[in-house]
């Protein structure tokens, strides 16, 4: 997002400042806030294939103005957040929305920083009531479907274990919209201190609202309707990665295989594009989607062969059983609720191994 609005900024739209706020305690990343801070910005460098040429580009984004970390900055980011934050992205781990059991019940009085992530958010939203009521934008870049309305849902139920006001819960219905968003870009190494290694393919998908949109971009859609980029993302990128990811597996290979490795390969590759043709096309076609599936199998393919991602194939694998139900058995299902005959082969048999 920082990219995005750092080439909005660039084409003459008045967007930022942007603050960026360090969530978590981990010491890794701890170097991060002092070089954002720094004037000078910081590098992120896009390779791959553009529409099939060749892009190599080193960006210095300087869109981030403000940075801090709530474990020592925590009294600046509720003021900041109460007073003059008009938008607010938020980009947590894969349990990110899970609340700690200290958080269930919780003295906003007493100071102290909450553990979670909705804990946290809920403070700020509490003290931005507080402070006037402003109305705010919520953006969550999570990989969780309907990510809005499930980061609502928490908020809301959590509010309620608080016993926070009836004006504040009416407030928080009325006038802090979260909305579902869908962002799909492989970043595949990060630049230390603060910076990262990106593919030119780019898309942040936002579900239209009673909002108006946070910049123009080539790579932002408005839409009512997020399901056809969610299901393009889960059932042919995602899809892909872990097909991969099974035949490596299978193979026993303790190498530090990569995705464009793997694809060099010809029997690899044409085994993917095979499958892709075969089964996950025609399963879209089931739904009418037959078309933006094959060009967007074509964009993927293009995407996994890019020789300059260092995406390890042992990173895909993690969480391996839960990713073939969410990405290959869960497009079996979808296509067979439809068309109970639709022959998949291939895709049940990874599927089946894991149920």
């Amino acid at each position: 997002m920082d990219l995005f609005v750092h080439e909005a900024r660039l084409a003459g739209q008045p967007i930022g400042p942007i603050a960026v706020v360090k969530t978590t305690a981990d010491v890794e990343r701890s170097g991060r806030i002092p070089a954002i801070r720094r004037a000078e910005g910081f590098p992120v460098h896009i390779r791959g294939y553009r529409e099939g040429v060749l892009v190599d580009e080193r960006i210095t984004v300087r869109s981030v103005d403000l940075a801090y970390d709530v474990g020592v900055d925590w009294p600046k980011v509720v003021d900041l957040f109460a007073t003059e934050v008009e938008i607010a992205v938020s980009n947590v781990g894969d349990r990110g929305y899970e609340i700690s059991s200290q958080d269930r019940v919780f003295d906003v009085t007493a100071g102290r920083v909450p553990a979670s992530f909705p804990a946290k958010l809920l403070v700020l939203l509490m003290a931005r009531h507080e402070a006037g009521g402003r109305p705010l934008l919520f953006l969550p870049a999570e990989l969780v479907a309907a990510n809005g309305h499930v980061l609502s849902r928490i908020i809301t139920e959590l509010a309620g274990q608080w016993n926070t006001t009836e004006a504040f819960r009416d407030w928080l219905v009325s006038s802090v919209v979260f909305a579902d968003c869908l962002v799909d870009r492989i970043v595949s190494a990060a630049i230390d201190p603060v910076g990262a290694v990106a593919e030119p393919y780019a898309l942040w998908a936002i579900r239209r609202g009673n909002f108006e949109p946070p910049l123009t971009h080539r790579a932002v859609v408005i839409t009512d309707d997020l399901e056809p980029f969610e299901r393009l993302k889960l059932h042919i990128l995602n899809l892909g990665h872990t097909l991969l990811a099974e035949e490596w597996i299978r193979s026993g290979s303790k190498s530090t295989e990569t995705v464009s490795r793997m694809l060099s390969d010809t029997t690899t590759s044409e085994r993917l594009a095979d499958i892709y043709a075969c089964e996950v096309v025609p399963g879209f076609g089931v739904h009418g989607m037959a078309e933006v599936a094959a060009r967007y199998v074509e964009t993927t393919l293009d995407r996994l062969r890019n020789p300059f991602l260092e995406h390890r194939i042992a990173d895909i694998a993690n969480n391996h059983t839960a990713k073939v139900g969410r990405r290959i058995g869960a497009f079996v299902d979808w296509v067979h609720a439809t068309d109970p005959q639709m022959r998949l082969p291939r895709l049940i048999a990874v599927a089946s191994a894991y149920t």
